[in-house]
């Protein structure tokens, strides 16, 4: 018996004879890193970030005069997802739709730790589609042999929903503490 009350956590089990109880600590403080390392993941987050801005840059504003002839632009959602399910090659099919999900996973992973008030899956959803539509405005207006897309706005934010939910909810958690606000009375 003696045995097994021993491995209770200190919070759980009496305090023993000559042996102060611990206050419990605030849920806030349980899980919140010392702030030096917080400041090392959000630098950490940033230079990720600026790193993959730089790659979203190359890969989606550089321009392709030889596709002038094949770009058109896509305001129906699932248009041209549908065209290279039927008439892409499959390895296109997958590069294409494969990319641009990747493409959106970085926000999913990185917004939670770089800001923490778009922690939230929302959140972080609402910003990967603001930005990810700027960039195909910024395809469509002024690269060559680029158009918009809205199924690229679409898969991305779908990317972002999947890094959110395999590492940046926990990530956020991690590195900024939750903040609970009392009640009103």
């Amino acid at each position: 018996m003696a045995r097994t009350a021993s491995r209770l956590p200190a919070l759980l089990r009496a305090p023993r004879k000559g042996e102060r109880a611990e206050a419990p600590r605030p849920p806030a403080e349980r899980h919140a890193l010392a702030l030096p390392v917080r400041l090392l993941a959000m630098l950490v987050a940033f230079t990720f970030m600026v790193a993959f801005a730089v790659v979203l840059a190359r890969l989606t504003l550089q321009p392709s005069p030889a596709s002038v002839s094949l770009t058109h632009s896509n305001l129906h959602p699932g248009r041209s997802l549908k065209a290279y399910v039927e008439y892409a090659p499959f390895r296109d099919a997958v590069k294409q739709i494969g990319g641009n999900v990747l493409l959106g996973v970085p926000f999913g992973v990185l917004v939670p730790v770089l800001a923490p008030r778009a922690r939230g899956m929302l959140q972080v959803l609402v910003l990967t589609a603001l930005v990810m539509l700027m960039v195909e405005l910024a395809q469509g207006a002024l690269v060559t042999g680029r158009a918009f897309d809205i199924d690229d706005v679409i898969l991305n934010t779908t990317g972002a929903l999947l890094g959110w939910l395999l590492l940046g909810r926990r990530l956020g958690r991690g590195v900024h503490r939750r903040v609970r606000r009392p009640a009103a009375e």
